[in-house]
C-alpha cells in the first residue's frame, strides 16, 4: 500500500464524521512513523492547544460479579480472578471520592458499575450520584452497561454529561472477546444515549491479539459514527491473571502510538484519552502518545480494579513535558463540539 495516504484534514466546524474507508485508515497506519505523527499533530493543533491535557478520574461504584464474559475483564463472574463482587457504593462515599478527585485536579468524574445493564431499582441511586457530583462543579460520566431508552432519559434528566460504552474492538474480531452481548447491542445503547442528548464516550482496547486490520476496523467503526464520539478512550490491554487474555503478547509500543495518531486524524474534535495500561508505559511512550494527539488521561491511583500511575507521577511527567490543565478550554471545546 502506498505511503502517501490522501485522507484530507477534517473540517474544524463540527463534531460530524467524514466518511472514511477502512483502506484509508490502513493507509494511515502504513505511513512512516514521523509522517504519521506529523499529520496527527497538525490535525491536533487545528482544534486543540497541544500543551493542554484533560484530567479525568474513574471510580468503580459497583465492583465484580458481572455476568458478561469479556475475556479481558477481571470483574467478569466467568473468570477466576482476585476481584470479589460487592454492592453499589453508598452515595456519600461516591461524593467523598469525587471531592478528593477534584482536589487532586480532575475535571471529569467517571463512575463505573460492573453490570450487564442497570435494573430499575438502581436508577434512583445512580441519578442521585450524577446530581451530587455535578453540584461539585465536575463533569460527570457513567458506564453502567447496556441502557434502555427510558434509562438513558433518566440519566439525561439528572444532568449526566457523558455516557461511556466502548465498542472494545472491530466487529469481525468481537466474537473472539465477548459472547454474552452482541456488537449491535453496544451500538443500540450508543444510539439511545445520543437520542437522550448525552455526549458519548466510546473507544476500545488494543493488544487483545487482534491484527492491524482489526485495529483499523475499530477506528473505522468509531470514526464513522455520526457524530463520532466526543471522547475516545484508547486502552492498552492490562493482562490480568485468571482472565483468558492473561498470557497475550503485548502490543508493540509504536503500534499503540500509531493507533492514537490514527484516532486523532479521523476524529479531530474528540478528546482522545490515553486510558488503561499506562502503569506499564514508560514516560517516553506516554510523551509520544501526547505528540500523536492524546489530550486526556485517567488520573488517580486505580482504574476500576487495575493500577494506574500515581497522581504525583502524572503531575511530574506533565511538568517535565510542559503540559498543563486548562479547565476553561475544556468547557469551551465541549460546548463547540
Amino acid at each position: 500500500m502506498s505511503h502517501t495516504a490522501t485522507l484530507p484534514l477534517p473540517t474544524r466546524k463540527r463534531n460530524v464524521a467524514q466518511r472514511v474507508s477502512l483502506d484509508e485508515i490502513l493507509a494511515l497506519y502504513d505511513l512512516p512513523f514521523p509522517e504519521l505523527l506529523h499529520r496527527a499533530q497538525t490535525v491536533h493543533r487545528e482544534h486543540f492547544d497541544p500543551a493542554v491535557v484533560e484530567l479525568a478520574s474513574l471510580l468503580s461504584i459497583k465492583t465484580g460479579g458481572c455476568p458478561e464474559d469479556c475475556a479481558y475483564c477481571p470483574q467478569s463472574a466467568h473468570h477466576d480472578t482476585a476481584v470479589d463482587a460487592d454492592k453499589l457504593m453508598p452515595l456519600e462515599e461516591v461524593v467523598a471520592a469525587a471531592r478528593r478527585a477534584k482536589a487532586a485536579g480532575a475535571q471529569r468524574f467517571c463512575m463505573g458499575a460492573a453490570w450487564r445493564n442497570p435494573k430499575p431499582r438502581h436508577m434512583e441511586a445512580v441519578t442521585a450520584m450524577v446530581r451530587e457530583v455535578k453540584a461539585l462543579g465536575l463533569e460527570t460520566c457513567m458506564t453502567l452497561g447496556m441502557l434502555e431508552t427510558e434509562q438513558a432519559r433518566e440519566l439525561a434528566d439528572a444532568g449526566l454529561d457523558y455516557y461511556n460504552h466502548n465498542l472494545d474492538t472491530s466487529p469481525g474480531f468481537y466474537g473472539n472477546i465477548i459472547t454474552t452481548r452482541t456488537y449491535q447491542d453496544r451500538l443500540d445503547t450508543l444510539a439511545r444515549v445520543r437520542d437522550a442528548g448525552i455526549s458519548v464516550c466510546c473507544g476500545g482496547i488494543v493488544g487483545l491479539g487482534e491484527s492491524r486490520r482489526e485495529r483499523a476496523g475499530l477506528v473505522h467503526e468509531l470514526a464513522n459514527q455520526s457524530p463520532y464520539p466526543e471522547s475516545v478512550p484508547i486502552n492498552n490491554l492490562v493482562r490480568v491473571e485468571g482472565t483468558p487474555l492473561a498470557d497475550t503478547d503485548p502490543i508493540d509500543p509504536f503500534e499503540f502510538v500509531r493507533t492514537i495518531a490514527v484516532a486523532r486524524i479521523t476524529m479531530p474534535r474528540a478528546r482522545v484519552r490515553l486510558s488503561a495500561g499506562r502503569e506499564e508505559m514508560s514516560d517516553a511512550l506516554q510523551a509520544l502518545c501526547f505528540l500523536a494527539g492524546a489530550n486526556s488521561i485517567f488520573y488517580g491511583d486505580t482504574l476500576l480494579t487495575t493500577a494506574n500511575p500515581q497522581a504525583e507521577a502524572d503531575r511530574a511527567l506533565m511538568a517535565r513535558l510542559g503540559l498543563r490543565v486548562d479547565a476553561a478550554q475544556v468547557r469551551e471545546c465541549a460546548q463547540v463540539a
